[in-house]
């Protein structure tokens, strides 16, 4: 704790994850060119519509690049672009590792998102400001000496800050913002650079005239409430530095859900196709879950006709389970009910309602298969692990153009930080 009274948090960000975590892959298997150094971009199937970019390297940025736009125009601003794409199973490792590495140092570890997390240092004992900033250059060093990629770590009394501090320089740099350092380093910054203002949040508070984190700090809080209710005062509290959610070790409490869609590059108009996609993507999501270690209490299925028109449904189980079958029975069930037989465009396939593995039991209302279908969906995932995703794949997708395993990142959904106020 600090003179305050205050745990000492630090927030560690890997920078650009999915990038890095793919570079560090191939040079581990005799790659010999690192893509962090040229221009890259980590991003879906351009031909099958799913070009979006989702990491750049710093090269990629010089060009224009920015993370959400589509691979074609990121290839006309650099036509020499290299696409790599996506691997959820990668990054889940190497999120992984991260994670058991940061317990040597604190067993309060909240994982915010697969590329991030705080971590409370107060329960280690009692530190120097000097003493905490060593450990986390220590920290940092590790991380890039162990796993092979960069963080930036932001150190502070409280999430927010800690946060916000990790923001400050980029990459592979430790900084600082403690309560006397919010006037010089937090105060000058672009108030749309604080946590939870948005893209429909900014022009408000430029009208008015709120253009820097300061001007938002000493701003009439109660005009702010009345303009934007109590978004207002939430942000006039971060501005001024105050936050007092506490970090709480990741659970399955903590992710909402997980789930995996595609934009089909055809119109699905047959049941067989259909259901091919929709074990591709439950494939997918099953892996995801267990490799958080969760099982589901409830299956959702949406799809998106040609027309853009929207369905979906969900199903409550009455018990809990991790197998690709069992789930995959539950979609096969929830789509039957929901397609009306018009072309179909866009498939996803979503769980949540998660509980821990460890704590789950068998019950009657299981398939009777149930602990020979986990132990063998167990044995596929360390197989695909060792020899890639392709390496094993069900006979129904030979020669049937689909992919066996659809689905790059993930969607899991983590509590916002307001939200644990």
């Amino acid at each position: 704790m600090d003179k305050e009274g205050k745990n000492f948090i630090f927030h560690i960000d890997v920078n650009s994850a999915y990038l890095s975590w793919s570079s560090v892959e191939r040079l581990q298997h005799g790659g010999e060119v690192d893509f962090r150094e040229i221009p890259s971009v980590v991003g879906g199937d351009e031909e099958n519509r799913h070009g979006i970019v989702l990491a750049k390297s710093i090269p990629a940025k010089a060009y224009g690049i920015v993370t959400g736009e589509s691979l074609f125009s990121a290839r006309q601003k650099c036509p020499n672009l290299t696409i790599i794409p996506p691997d959820y199973h990668l990054y889940m490792r190497c999120s992984g590792a991260m994670m058991e590495l940061l317990k040597e140092y604190s067993p309060i570890i909240q994982r915010y998102s697969v590329d991030e997390c705080f971590v409370d240092m107060g329960a280690q004992g009692i530190y120097s400001r000097e003493e905490i900033e060593e450990l986390g250059e220590s920290i940092r060093e590790r991380i890039k000496k162990e796993l092979g990629f960069t963080v930036s770590i932001g150190i502070a009394t409280n999430k927010l800050l800690a946060k916000m501090a990790s923001e400050l320089r980029k990459p592979d740099k430790v900084n600082t913002i403690y309560k006397e350092e919010i006037e010089d380093k937090l105060w000058p910054l672009p108030v749309g650079d604080l946590f939870m203002v948005g893209r429909a949040t900014l022009p408000k508070l430029n009208k008015l005239n709120i253009f820097t984190i300061g001007d938002l700090a000493h701003a009439d809080k109660c005009l702010l409430e009345e303009k934007l209710k109590s978004q207002g005062t939430l942000l006039w509290h971060y501005a001024n530095g105050e936050e007092y959610s506490t970090v709480k070790e990741h659970s399955a409490i903590n992710m909402k859900g997980m789930g995996n869609s595609t934009t089909i590059s055809f119109d699905v108009e047959n049941m067989e196709t259909a259901n091919r996609i929709l074990l591709s993507l439950t494939e997918m999501v099953c892996l995801r879950l267990r490799a958080s270690k969760n099982c589901c209490g409830l299956v959702a299925v949406s799809l998106k006709d040609n027309n853009f028109t929207s369905y979906s449904r969900q199903h409550k189980l009455g018990y809990y389970t991790d197998s690709t079958n069992s789930i995959y029975e539950e979609c096969l069930s929830l789509f039957k009910e929901l397609w009306n037989g018009k072309p179909i465009r866009q498939m996803g396939v979503r769980v949540s309602e998660l509980c821990s593995r460890d704590f789950v039991q068998c019950t009657i209302f299981q398939n009777k298969w149930e602990n020979r279908n986990r132990a063998l969906d167990n044995t596929l995932d360390s197989i695909r692990e060792k020899y890639g995703m392709y390496s094993v794949q069900r006979a129904v997708f030979i020669n049937s153009g689909c992919e066996p395993v659809k689905g790059g990142v993930g969607e899991e959904n983590y509590p916002m930080m307001n939200s644990l106020l």
